[in-house]
């Protein structure tokens, strides 16, 4: 990893995801955010991060450079990240290939905490529009995700398809796409963890732990199961952080 993602002060930015892909910061800012909002994240290239923009009705990427001694943003150098963060404080603009300008406003938190009560799931199609208050600023929530994957069965231990539907904290799976009532809610609090898993034969598998099962599921891809999971144990790492906090 980076030497620059190790920085202790990168670290320390509210808006600085470490753990999070280029998909998963998609799904985050279109689902969560309204245009402007962005957020800092690890890149797969030495020495480099990632700022993730909601731009409009897309997300673009911009490349941030460590040299060593010093932090390279577009056409500007920061010495410390101090003056980093103030730069984005004063909402810059930032430009993507089309020429179109963007100004950064709302920076997307890394600690979001989850509403008590949750929202009851009635169409699925509402999980793709963006959710703002009054002032048109973005209603951080936790991401959302849903769609095809195929989970081992508790008694007769044969493999069904099933329409996934992750929204706050509890992951919702259904016989179709079309029906409003889950076969069953897994509540996430109650989860211990999440992992890649070899042990049933199927590729793209991962398992989902709790106390009282443990939940065999693949995808159709290596980076469908990926988004899953790194989505999935970033609620999970924030429910224990909420939780440590709390105490």
């Amino acid at each position: 990893m980076a030497y620059m993602v190790m920085n202790n002060d990168v670290k320390n930015l509210p808006w600085f995801h470490p753990n999070i892909t280029r998909h998963i910061a998609e799904s985050l800012l279109v689902q969560n955010g309204t245009d402007g909002t962005y957020l800092l994240r690890s890149s797969s290239k030495s020495g480099e991060l990632a700022l993730s923009v909601r731009a409009k009705d897309s997300v673009k990427h911009f490349p941030i450079k460590w040299n060593g001694k010093e932090y390279a943003f577009g056409l500007g150098t920061f010495e410390t990240i101090k003056e980093f963060e103030d730069h984005f404080k004063n909402q810059p603009l930032i430009g993507g290939e089309s020429g179109i300008l963007t100004v950064l406003k709302h920076p997307y938190p890394r600690n979001v905490a989850e509403p008590e009560v949750y929202e009851t799931v009635r169409v699925h199609a509402e999980f793709g529009s963006s959710k703002k208050d009054q002032s048109g600023k973005p209603n951080f929530q936790v991401g959302s995700k849903e769609g095809y994957l195929t989970k081992l069965g508790g008694h007769r231990k044969n493999w069904k398809t099933r329409w996934f539907v992750l929204v706050k904290n509890e992951l919702k799976y259904f016989k179709e796409h079309k029906d409003t009532v889950p076969i069953r809610t897994l509540d996430l609090t109650e989860c211990t963890g999440i992992a890649k898993d070899t042990s049933k034969g199927k590729s793209n598998c991962f398992r989902l732990v709790f106390t009282w099962r443990t939940f065999y599921i693949f995808a159709q891809t290596d980076e469908e199961a990926t988004e899953w999971i790194q989505l999935i144990k970033w609620k999970l790492d924030a429910l224990k952080t909420s939780s440590g906090a709390s105490l």
